[in-house]
């Protein structure tokens, strides 16, 4: 991407020997197509017309969409067949969000997974084909490269691509899925040992820890990993950072939302971001929150994750209504106003990712 359109916020940090990768990415890569303006799900034998529609690549790329988007060198490995599908969730990657595919393959004959989303009064319905990635994470990327960072999902038994990485210096930031079994094994947090931070839902971390408010959560997560951070949804999010002694708790912006298709992926990548910018618990805490809340306001996934362009519209748009609770916020995201100073008009802003080239899927 060329210069005057790439913010790079890790910028003063980057030294001649540091890893060229800020941070690592597996996981599957679906085709999303997503309907919108639906007043109801069709029935049995009815055609429906939805008002908008949009298209992009969706699971695992919706976060390395999110952090490419901020700046971070990321690199993705993941399975593409070589259908369309396949050739389009590639190109928009590399090309388009310049994500770095080297520890990615094509795969002959493999069909790429699809999802299509119906949106319906703010809630969704997806229905889904895919098959198993024909090899694993650790088979794809082999000895992995040096890299500041790496978003890990929490199994009993770490990968090996990951154990190797956390060996040579990589922080490992752990998210975790919902668990189908019911279950919610304690013994799951043994994991945890090797992580740098652990990044869990309100839902998640109360399971988990057999607790009954994400606070109590917070503090059994904070004795097992350096950085524990519990979101809330709408109450915002919580962590401790035992390195630094930091404790916070910052509320969710009061926006709209849309779709939250993604948001979670926003503010992971926007966490990460600024764990490795230095910043401290408080700020990290409120620009993933701002992420997470631009994101909402538009629908789909990748396609609304938001860039420096749209971070520094926002801040610009704050520092001039100055009404109400906006006070508020000014006064909670002051940091940025120095980093903003540095976003060239040209920046990057959310895309139209779309096989129709313009997307037209607008709030339901």
């Amino acid at each position: 991407m060329d210069s005057l359109h790439r913010f790079d916020p890790l910028a003063d940090r980057r030294g001649a020997n540091d890893a060229d990768i800020d941070l690592i990415l597996t996981g599957s890569v679906f085709l999303d197509i997503i309907f919108t303006g639906l007043e109801g799900l069709p029935t049995p034998g009815t055609e429906m017309w939805a008002e908008g529609m949009g298209s992009s690549p969706g699971g695992v790329a919706n976060q390395a969409i999110a952090a490419s988007r901020l700046g971070l060198h990321t690199s993705l490995s993941a399975a593409f067949g070589d259908d369309g599908y396949g050739d389009f969730n590639w190109s928009i990657l590399q090309d388009q969000e310049y994500v770095d595919l080297s520890l990615s393959q094509r795969f002959d004959g493999w069909h790429s997974p699809v999802t299509v989303s119906l949106s319906v009064h703010r809630d969704r319905s997806m229905v889904t084909h895919g098959h198993p990635s024909p090899l694993t994470a650790s088979e794809l990327i082999g000895t992995p490269p040096k890299a500041r960072a790496a978003i890990v999902g929490l199994e009993p038994e770490l990968e090996p691509w990951a154990k190797a990485a956390h060996g040579n210096g990589t922080k490992l930031f752990g998210d975790v899925g919902w668990d189908p079994s019911g279950q919610w094994s304690e013994e799951l947090l043994d994991g945890l040992e090797n992580f740098h931070a652990f990044m869990p839902n309100s839902e998640e971390a109360m399971r988990y820890t057999r607790t009954e408010d994400p606070w109590a959560a917070l503090y059994a997560l904070a004795d097992k990993v350096p950085i524990a951070i519990v979101t809330a949804g709408a109450q915002g999010a919580l962590a401790v950072d035992s390195i630094t002694g930091e404790e916070e708790w910052v509320p969710a912006l009061p926006v709209k939302a849309w779709d939250p298709t993604g948001a979670g992926d926003c503010f992971s990548a926007a966490f990460v971001m600024g764990t490795l910018a230095g910043w401290s618990l408080a700020d990290r805490l409120g620009f993933a929150n701002l992420c997470a809340a631009l994101s909402v306001q538009e629908v789909g996934g990748s396609l609304a994750a938001p860039g420096w362009g749209d971070i520094a519209d926002w801040w610009h748009r704050a520092n001039t209504e100055r009404a109400g609770i906006r006070k508020q916020w000014l006064r909670r995201y002051a940091f940025l106003e120095d980093i903003v100073r540095n976003v060239p008009p040209e920046a990057v802003r959310r895309a139209s990712a779309t096989i129709a080239h313009q997307s037209d899927a607008g709030p339901s």
